[in-house]
């Protein structure tokens, strides 16, 4: 092994480079199975980032079933997500381009279910008992009002019938329908509130027609959020995550009661940024296939719905998501600290995993590779915030003695959101070169239940910008990085907390803002229907504490 050269932490030659960065990558998610096929959703940025939905037959053989120039992405709540719903074979796909529905199949061009008209859908289930689809359709045929939401049924005879089955709220999600089609449950939200403030959970009879009975709030509230509704396999029980705990675990509900499951201090929920999440899977009326953050990474586990109790399941995984039943396996998407999030497919009763596709083919040697490992760290208050720490890596270069590697703190997006611990080539960029990195999960940040998200309300540019800067100084206090040379980076919410502690602080001496927001009232006075109220909870409402908005920004 050849020995190390010494050289000033921050100068090492690297082969992680900004080319390979672009060019050698997909996005990953949106997993589904239709019990024979298994289905999943790639950014390609190849193709202009164009939306792919895959097919992979059990035999190996993988296939692209959505054809260019057709692109498959919504923009229901503009993020959208949920795209497609695949079934007996067929899948059924928003286009970016004109938003309908197109419906596809091996060797069939796609053709549109839905009519033109200023409409998006996302979160598509089947009703095969009545030959139409169930979704949640975003109407923008008036653009001097704001959009409009509902749940509609989609007729599968190509005539048009459009039918709206529940409205009145301001947002829905997660419409689903029992196993023998007599039920239906959904969720539902309303202004001011984004999904993880508070949600409501909705279930309905639905009569033959296919119109819906009486409807029943089951759970949820404004200071309750629900996520992940999912009947079970035999449609006696209804399952869900919720935070009425003060931690997003699960629940089962039956017509007589509503039981907790492994109650438990971690989280099962996920900022419903995007439809079609998945945090577990029922394998049987009896058993659930699960993953849940703790202590900032995802752990997975078998839940007894009985019992409730967890069997855990050892993976070499610590960020997990798009969790999904597919026969007698399961599938999900996983990443590590050494692997690019992939997709991946586990035999229970083995406990053998098999990779079906990596977001990047990229093989790097592992000794440029710095491996994320959580950290607790004082912060205002007498609290403490996580973040993940990466010490400079790189198996040809090691820094002087008497020096101490430069610091990059990176602020994530959202800000409801969190960072994880997976390969990511952005933060190898760094750590290769010789910097130190801390990728800081700051008050506000989701996957340390209910009270750590709430941190932020009311305080965004503060904690979020404190949490960042007692991290740094933290890791100065342990001799870890060098105090004159501390720099921080985000984009979107995380650019915004970059420039606020750039601006109102003379701790950084460097920062990148990526795409970053700059003016709180530009934001309040020009966004779209979803987030129109979100800084209402992370600022206070606008014009009344416009104060606020133009003290905070920087």
């Amino acid at each position: 092994m050849a020995q190390k050269l010494c050289r000033p932490y921050g100068s090492w030659a690297s082969p992680i480079t900004s080319d390979l960065i672009v060019a050698k990558s997909i996005g990953l998610g949106g997993i589904q199975s239709d019990g024979r096929n298994l289905y999943w959703y790639e950014m390609r940025p190849e193709e202009g980032g164009r939306g792919v939905i895959v097919c992979y037959d059990g035999q190996g053989a993988v296939s692209a079933l959505v054809p260019p120039p057709f692109n498959a992405r919504t923009r229901v709540h503009e993020y959208g997500g949920g795209a497609f719903l695949a079934a007996d074979g067929i899948v059924y796909f928003s286009n970016f381009e004109d938003q309908r529905i197109y419906r596809v199949m091996p060797g069939v061009p796609p053709q549109a279910i839905t009519p033109e008209g200023a409409f998006r859908y996302a979160d598509t289930v089947l009703d095969a008992f009545r030959q139409r689809l169930i979704c949640v359709r975003e109407d923008h045929s008036d653009p001097g009002r704001e959009p409009s939401n509902t749940l509609v049924s989609l007729s599968l005879a190509g005539d048009g019938d459009v039918r709206v089955l529940v409205g009145g709220a301001d947002f829905y999600s997660n419409p689903r329908l029992s196993p023998d089609g007599r039920r239906i449950c959904w969720l539902c939200w309303h202004h001011p509130n984004m999904p993880w403030d508070g949600t409501e959970l909705w279930v309905s009879s639905v009569r033959d027609d296919g119109s819906l009975g009486d409807a029943r709030r089951i759970a949820g509230g404004p200071k309750e959020s629900i996520f992940q509704p999912e009947w079970s396999q035999d449609g006696r029980s209804l399952f869900f995550v919720s935070d009425r705990s003060g931690w997003w675990n699960l629940y089962c509900w039956t017509d007589l009661q509503v039981k907790a499951l492994a109650p438990m201090e971690a989280e099962l929920g996920l900022p419903q940024w995007v439809f079609g999440e998945s945090t577990y899977a029922p394998l049987s009326a009896h058993e659930l296939a699960c993953t849940f953050i703790q202590g900032g990474s995802s752990h997975f586990a078998h839940l007894n719905v009985d019992s409730g109790k967890l069997r855990a399941v050892e993976l070499p995984y610590t960020a997990i998501g798009s969790l999904r039943s597919h026969g007698r396996e399961i599938a999900f998407i996983g990443a590590s600290p050494t692997e690019f999030p992939s997709v991946v497919t586990l035999n229970p009763a083995s406990g053998s995993t098999r990779v079906l596709k990596r977001s990047s083919d990229l093989e790097l040697d592992p000794g440029y590779v710095s491996a994320g490992e959580p950290i607790l760290f004082p912060t205002d208050g007498g609290r403490c915030a996580h973040g993940f720490f990466y010490a400079p890596a790189n198996v040809d270069f090691t820094g002087p003695a008497d020096e101490l590697p430069p610091l990059l703190v990176t602020s994530h997006g959202g800000p409801t959101a969190a960072t994880n611990n997976g390969l990511k080539l952005t933060t190898q960029f760094f750590t290769s070169r010789g910097f130190a990195v801390l990728d800081v999960n700051y008050g506000g940040s989701t996957g340390f239940g209910r009270a750590y998200r709430e941190r932020l309300d009311g305080q965004w540019g503060i904690v979020d910008v404190q949490d960042c800067i007692h991290g740094a100084l933290h890791l100065v206090r342990q001799r870890t990085v060098d105090p004159k040379r501390l720099a921080i980076r985000g984009g979107s919410a995380g650019g915004f907390t970059t420039l606020a502690a750039l601006t109102f602080h003379a701790v950084f001496t460097a920062g990148a803002s990526h795409y970053g927001v700059s003016d709180l009232e530009a934001l309040a006075r020009d966004t779209h229907k979803f987030e129109s109220r979100y800084l209402d909870q992370l600022i206070g409402a606008y014009p009344a504490r416009a104060d606020l908005y133009r003290a905070r920004s920087p």
